[in-house]
Formats: structure tokens, C-alpha cells, sequence
């Protein structure tokens, strides 16, 4: 069973069928459930790939990334086709269940394989802990070119939150142990190439509501204003929400940080954001720059006068364009008529 098991782990039916039906009452599941978990601790030290069923693969209860289904998948999923898994996943057994595994490293592989149609998918089973394998869990994704904001703030967390559980091991955050007077921050924005500010920052955004995360991750509303908004109540955040798909506008830093003022006096409700969200803000007021230099002086001297200064064109342009205006507007009355 051992050789049979280094190359393909068989499910609980799958071993019950090989039982001779005479040995059915001596040879028990739980008797198959012991072996088997006996060859999965020897395969777990010698970290050998088996191959697993995909139904007996679960996402890691805390995994902070995202699988899309994008055009990138489907090359994912074409090459798996042509060439198989080149790289084995890495999983974890669950403490509860011998046959059921949680995924450390390899979603996107398994969501691909999937779609490939792949039954069972290589994989090396990791005898390490919880906190070991969440760490794990952040760092196999860390390399990616494009991770997404609510990403960055749910991995950073998870990170955090098992080295401080872990004691903050050098073992695990690659930290000499000279360092260890740092901050838990400060030694996981060394690790992920962020300042500890910034690590807080993501961190903080866990506690936005959804809709505006979502609008975040969008692009639509920046890192430092969607902080301030994350000390806003959940009822106070939906509120906004409403304001900013009503209106089509998002919050400038300065709103977001009166907005926690307000909010930490009791004085935020629906009334004050709306006011606040549709007061036009310094950085929307346009202004029109003319490049005067470049203007041809001679055609201005025909209309503005022989001395086409700066303020001369401004104030001229300025009537021009009122002029245009009401010359516009007479002409769509006319065609009302």
C-alpha cells in the first residue's frame, strides 16, 4: 500500500473496494483510515508528491487571494491540458478528517485542473502547523505582479496575526534575532517590502464594509481616504455607499478624514455625508491653462487689440466664450419652435 500511495492517494471508497468480501467484518474503515494515515505521516516527512482527488482538496479556510476566471486562467487551463502540473500543490491534512485536505500553495493550479477536467492532482502533504501553514498560505502568493488591495489587507492580517501566535520565530520571518525588538510590523513590512505604516494601512481596510472595499480594489477611492473610512460604523460606511452611487462621486482625503471627525462626535448621518459628497472639492474646480505663448499673436491682435497681454486675451476669450453661449442657446430655441 505504501508504494501504492507515493503515487496516488485513494480515497476512502476506493480502498474499501479492493477489501475482500470475506475480510469486509476484520478490515474496517477505521482500519484503513489507520494505515493510511500511517503511510501519510511517513509521506508528509519525506515531503514525496502523491497524487490526490480534487474532491478531497479544500481552500485554506483563511486563504486572503482570489481565483479569477480570466483569459490568464485559460491559458493555465490549456497548458495543464498539453503538459500537465508541472509543479506539485502543497496541502495540509485536516486534523479532523484523514481524507480531506486543506490547499496551501496552488489554487489557481487546482481551479484550472479542474476545468481541465483532471480527476486527481499532484501533491506534497506538509506536516507543519496552522500558524506555519497560514505564513505559507501569504508568502506562496507574494510574488504576483497585480495583488489586489483587499487582498494585501486580509494576507497581511493573516500573516501578523500567526507570527505574533508563533512568537515571532526567526524561522518563520526570516529575521536575524538581533532584530527582535522590531514590531511585528515592522519585521512583516521587511518581509513583503512595505513600511509599517503601509502594513497597518492594508490591515486597516478589514474593516470597511464590502461595497466600499469593493470600490477600493476598483481604484475608485484611494488607500489613505478608505483608512479614515474604515473607523466610520458599518451603518455610517452604507450610508456613504448609497451618497457616492446616487451622486457619482467618491470622498477626497479631507472628506474621509472630517467625515471620522463628525463620526466620532455622533454628529455623521445620512444628511451630513450627502451635504459633504456634493460640496464641489478644491481639486474639482477646473481651470483652464492656456498656453498664451503659443497662441498665434497675430490672429489675437485682430480681435483683442494691438497689446494681447495675458489679461487682455483672458478677459476677451472669458466674453467669447459667454458670447458662443448665449449664441448656442438662441439656437436651440429656434429649433424648439
Amino acid at each position: 500500500m505504501a508504494r501504492k500511495l507515493k503515487e496516488d492517494l485513494r480515497t476512502p471508497d476506493e480502498i474499501r473496494a479492493d477489501v475482500p468480501p470475506e475480510h469486509a467484518a476484520a478490515r474496517t474503515p477505521e482500519l484503513h483510515a489507520f494505515i493510511e494515515s500511517e503511510v501519510l505521516r511517513k509521506l508528509r516527512a519525506e515531503h514525496h508528491p502523491i497524487n490526490i482527488s480534487v474532491d478531497m482538496i479544500l481552500s485554506f479556510a483563511d486563504n486572503p487571494y482570489q481565483v479569477l476566471d480570466n483569459e490568464e486562467m485559460d491559458e493555465l487551463v490549456q497548458s495543464i491540458k498539453e503538459r500537465g502540473i508541472l509543479s506539485p500543490l502543497t496541502v495540509l491534512p485536516k486534523p479532523d478528517d484523514a481524507h480531506v485536505f486543506e490547499l496551501i500553495s496552488g489554487h489557481r493550479r487546482l481551479f484550472a485542473a479542474k476545468k481541465a477536467g483532471l480527476k486527481k492532482v499532484p501533491a506534497v502533504v506538509c506536516n507543519v502547523s496552522r500558524d506555519e501553514a497560514a505564513i505559507m498560505v501569504v508568502d506562496s502568493n507574494l510574488h504576483r505582479e497585480h495583488i489586489l488591495p483587499s487582498e494585501k489587507a486580509k494576507a497581511y492580517k493573516l500573516r501578523l496575526d500567526a507570527m505574533k501566535r508563533q512568537g515571532e520565530r526567526t524561522d518563520l520571518t526570516s529575521v536575524p534575532v538581533a532584530q527582535k525588538s522590531k514590531t511585528s510590523r515592522e519585521i512583516l513590512g521587511e518581509i513583503v517590502g512595505e513600511s509599517q505604516d503601509q502594513v497597518r494601512r492594508y490591515i486597516r481596510l478589514n474593516e470597511l464594509h464590502s461595497c466600499l472595499l469593493n470600490l477600493v480594489d476598483e481604484g475608485k477611492i484611494a488607500l489613505r481616504p478608505a483608512v479614515e473610512l474604515s473607523y466610520l460604523s458599518k451603518d455610517e460606511q452604507r450610508d456613504l455607499f448609497d451618497t457616492i452611487e446616487s451622486e457619482d462621486c467618491t470622498p477626497s482625503l479631507a472628506q474621509a478624514q472630517q467625515m471620522r471627525k463628525l463620526s466620532e462626535k455622533g454628529q455623521l448621518d445620512m444628511d451630513a455625508i450627502f451635504e459633504m459628497m456634493t460640496k464641489p472639492k478644491a481639486n474639482q474646480q477646473e481651470k483652464v491653462t492656456l498656453a498664451y505663448q503659443k497662441l498665434p499673436v497675430d490672429k489675437i491682435r485682430r480681435y483683442a487689440g494691438t497689446e494681447p497681454t495675458p489679461q487682455v486675451v483672458e478677459g476677451f476669450l472669458l466674453k467669447a466664450v459667454e458670447h458662443y453661449c448665449r449664441y448656442l442657446q438662441r439656437q436651440r430655441d429656434r429649433d424648439a419652435r
